[in-house]
């Protein structure tokens, strides 16, 4: 055990008394809070998953469509139909929070229109490219939203178990074993005293004897 540095006096063992209950009670409200912060965190992190599979499934799907219409439409003219794409999703983002953590809560308006283009001048791989590409413009924001709440929800959870790491290996340990010393030091004290004073007492008695 190290050296424990402290005057074993009645004022320091009531105070660090105290202070080990506070450290309990921050414990038990800081692990509440990490498993709440681990239930949430693989939540979000399996609905983000899910989600960013579908994304890249549909842009894969779009490269290969888009790729086909090159080479039946011409590069040109894939880029000319792309000309007539002027509108997009209008994005808002304001933040919430969860367990202390702030976190984006984005809200797309609007979609892009289904036909960008005039569908005479154009090959039907085009039109399976613009629709996938559609979608994962659709799906972005909310995977943009729940990949920053991952990131965000796991670096809250990592201080979180520092914390409880903290408290439950070094403070809760060191205030213990400072009250362990302090109780001991006092009943070692009170042992002296009564010692001395029963020593007083067959002293004083042998004398009045003598006397």
């Amino acid at each position: 055990m190290p050296q424990i540095s402290i005057a074993p006096t009645r004022t320091n063992l009531i105070r660090l008394k105290k202070d080990l209950r506070f450290a309990k009670e921050g414990y038990e409200i800081l692990d509440r809070k990490r498993e709440a912060l681990t239930g949430e965190l693989v939540r979000v992190a399996k609905e983000a998953d899910t989600l960013q599979k579908e994304v890249w499934a549909l842009l894969q799907t779009a490269y290969d469509a888009m790729e086909k219409a090159r080479v039946v439409m011409g590069s040109d003219h894939v880029e000319w139909a792309a000309l007539a794409v002027n509108k997009t999703v209008d994005v808002h983002m304001k933040l919430r929070g969860i367990m202390g953590v702030a976190i984006p809560q984005i809200e797309a308006r609007g979609e892009p229109p289904k036909l960008l283009y005039s569908p005479g001048d154009t090959a039907a791989v085009l039109d399976e490219a613009s629709s996938a590409f559609r979608e994962v413009l659709i799906r972005v924001p909310q995977l943009s939203m729940l990949t920053a709440a991952v990131w965000r929800l796991a670096n809250e959870l990592k201080k979180t178990q520092r914390r409880v790491n903290a408290l439950q290996h070094i403070f809760i340990p060191q205030y213990k074993n400072q009250i362990e010393f302090i109780v001991a030091s006092l009943e070692e004290r009170e042992r002296e005293e009564t010692f001395r004073l029963k020593w007083l007492k067959t002293k004083m008695t042998k004398q009045a004897q003598a006397a």
